[in-house]
């Protein structure tokens, strides 16, 4: 009998990084990277989150609801100029804001990092090879230093040219699977880093490439996640159909063979062919992965396709959603597109 895994996978819904890897200008023109590197009360994003501001003007990716955007802009421009990495602080809490600030009134504190991306930087680099990491499935970890007179202010990948102390900093934060603020002294010199750890962005699986799954990958890759999508129908099973995925054509009782299930987070039935959908469901059975497997129809389908699976229903017993998706009263594809992905974005987020 198959192990049955149903523990919520460790999974990064910040898919920040990803989506300004996929969306970034080819070119590698002069750029600036800023990371929000430490936070306070209530803010629009936490540590780790990033965005790109270009040598233009325009940017990718946002730090706050487009309240300290502009502000930041100045601030980048200076760090283009000089070349030279700098943290900028942003306080909004109580009525300083609205008298000395740019009466945002959120309430909040952030300390954002600025430094130069363009072609050949550290942060660039550092940035390219997380992304390789996280998208092959697996964590990595970031440090950026963003106060010290000793240490180079920017961002490295873990183990780059670091000290000692960041590099055993970023050792225990990966192997503790938990992002760390970092302060240290070091010949009365003050220094601070912020650690982050990446795990890997969520991974679905589509069992089923019918024209309403389009709405689901596309759902799904606007997010930054991994998707893959398997049908046994070669007018179905087509690439150009799915932007973004990795499409495969498969005999659903071969799907173990061609999808290494245990590396998935999420899987969706939705081949709309009872007996493919009864297939899929057995080989998700069998492989105890993933746990959370979602199935597309009403309850009475749902029941037939239990019955159809025997014993193996067992299996699937603690992990199968159906009829999948939040009711949200959708009607059309996009409509219950978006009802499936929030739910297995809730459920990776521990919601109810």
């Amino acid at each position: 009998m198959s192990r049955m895994h149903t523990a919520r996978p460790a999974v990064r819904l910040d898919t920040s990084l990803e989506l300004l890897l996929e969306r970034a200008p080819a070119t590698l023109s002069p750029r600036i990277l800023a990371t929000v590197v430490t936070t306070a009360g209530s803010t629009y994003r936490k540590p780790g989150a990033r965005m790109l501001i270009m040598a233009d003007g325009s940017y990718l990716g946002l730090l706050t609801g487009g309240c300290l955007e502009a502000d930041l802009m100045l601030h980048a421009q200076e760090v283009l100029e000089s070349g030279v990495p700098r943290a900028v602080e942003y306080d909004m809490r109580g009525p300083d804001d609205v008298l000395f600030g740019i009466g945002a009134g959120c309430e909040g504190a952030m300390r954002v990092l600025l430094e130069p991306a363009g072609a050949g930087s550290s942060a660039a680099n550092a940035l390219a090879a997380a992304g390789r990491a996280t998208q092959a499935g697996q964590p990595t970890s970031l440090v950026s230093v963003h106060e010290s007179t000793a240490v180079p202010l920017g961002t490295t990948l873990a183990g780059a040219s670091l000290s000692s102390t960041l590099v055993n900093a970023a050792a225990q934060s990966l192997a503790d699977g938990a992002s760390r603020a970092l302060d240290w002294e070091d010949g009365g010199r003050r220094s601070r880093a912020f650690v982050q750890v990446l795990a890997p962005p969520p991974h679905l699986l589509i069992c089923g490439a019918g024209p309403d799954a389009q709405s689901v990958v596309s759902a799904a890759c606007a997010l930054g996640w991994r998707v893959s999508v398997v049908d046994h129908r070669p007018a179905y099973a087509q690439a150009a159909n799915f932007r973004g995925a990795e499409v495969k054509l498969c005999d659903p009782a071969l799907l173990s063979s061609a999808v290494v299930l245990e590396h998935c987070h999420a899987a969706v039935v939705m081949s709309h062919h009872l007996q493919s959908d009864a297939a899929y469901l057995r080989e998700l059975a069998k492989a105890g992965a993933p746990a959370y497997v979602g199935l597309l129809g009403p309850e009475v389908r749902r029941g037939r396709l239990t019955q159809e699976l025997g014993a193996l229903a067992e299996q699937l017993a603690l992990r199968l959603h159906g009829p999948v998706g939040i009711d949200i009263g959708a009607v059309t594809p996009e409509g219950i597109a978006l009802a499936i992905v929030s739910q297995v974005h809730a459920w990776l987020a521990g919601r109810a």
